[in-house]
């Protein structure tokens, strides 16, 4: 049986106490690492440049109704859970995770495309473009409606890679300020006139109605043009008849080769005239000659 000294387990106990303290304050002062900022996100300087935001795509000119125009240069935030959503009117729409994740997801959902027209109403801003999401691009809409104050009220994704923002301003909340047509060039506006009689008289259908709508809109810079740009070669000008003396020399080979068909076809007795006809067009142009872009319907007067 061993003796222990008097007096060793008060000193043992005191340095417990000790050790104990020193192993808390170690590592709580490592603890306070994971306290800090995430910096594996779009602030982390060692981050390789590819990896940050990177559009695709430059946004779209500013369009639509004038007085939406001073929503641009301006960014309106939104946090739901883990995530902050950032609208920019006329750039982008973006996520930031707010989360400690080295991983942690900052990309951008869209960028500024064209307007989502119905009914003569702006229904909707279309952010397309965005990050990859499997074998397409994440792409965001976004619905304006009245608020007492400009922010962004709610978030949501109907489909995958999909997004509906809901934005509330005050600029929206008069009942005209979301029409399509005051919003038109008088140019335009004349010719949305011109489709709409053509379409109550009958002389276009409702197909080319709306494709007369679309090229107007597309004109006035509220949708992405989808017309593809085809670029002619233009050929210098055929030297055939450079001179008075060649042409001259041209119409005499025709005139003879003429002369030896016309030969021929008697001496066949196949009759022939001299004279080639003249070939008149029957189609008739309405709606006092006004040109209707885009129709592929148009009614045919009905005999009877």
């Amino acid at each position: 049986m061993h003796f222990v000294p008097e007096g060793i387990y008060p000193a043992m106990g005191t340095w417990m106490v000790f050790l104990s303290l020193f192993i808390t304050h170690v590592f709580a002062g490592k603890m306070k690492i994971v306290e800090e900022p995430n910096t594996f996100g779009l602030n982390n300087p060692f981050l390789a440049q590819g990896s940050r935001l990177q559009p695709k795509v430059t946004p779209s000119p500013v369009s639509g109704p004038t007085h939406l125009h001073r929503l641009a240069g301006k960014c309106f935030s939104y946090i739901e859970s883990t995530y902050k959503y950032e609208f920019c009117p006329f750039h982008n729409v973006t996520q930031h995770e707010q989360s400690f994740r080295w991983n942690a997801y900052n990309g951008i959902l869209g960028i500024w495309q064209e307007w989502e027209i119905a009914n003569n109403t702006f229904t909707g801003m279309w952010m397309r473009e965005g990050d990859a999401c499997g074998n397409k691009n994440r792409q965001t809409k976004v619905v304006l409606i009245c608020g007492g104050s400009s922010k962004l009220a709610s978030v949501s994704e109907p489909s995958t890679c999909v997004y509906t923002l809901t934005f509330e301003t005050p600029l929206v909340c008069h009942p005209h300020s979301l029409l399509v047509y005051p919003t038109l060039s008088e140019r335009l506006q004349t010719e949305w006139d011109e489709a709409e009689q053509a379409r109550y008289e009958g002389l276009i259908t409702e197909q080319g109605y709306n494709n007369l709508l679309k090229d107007i809109f597309e004109d006035a810079g509220f949708l992405k043009s989808q017309k593809v740009k085809v670029k002619l070669d233009v050929k210098a000008p055929s030297k055939t008849h450079d001179s008075f003396q060649k042409c001259t020399e041209d119409f005499l080979k025709q005139r003879e080769e003429i002369e030896s068909l016309r030969a021929i076809l008697t001496q066949h007795n196949i009759p022939f005239e001299t004279n080639a006809r003249e070939v008149k067009s029957t189609v008739s142009v309405t709606a006092q000659s006004r040109h209707l872009r885009g129709d592929t319907g148009l009614i045919a007067d009905q005999q009877g």
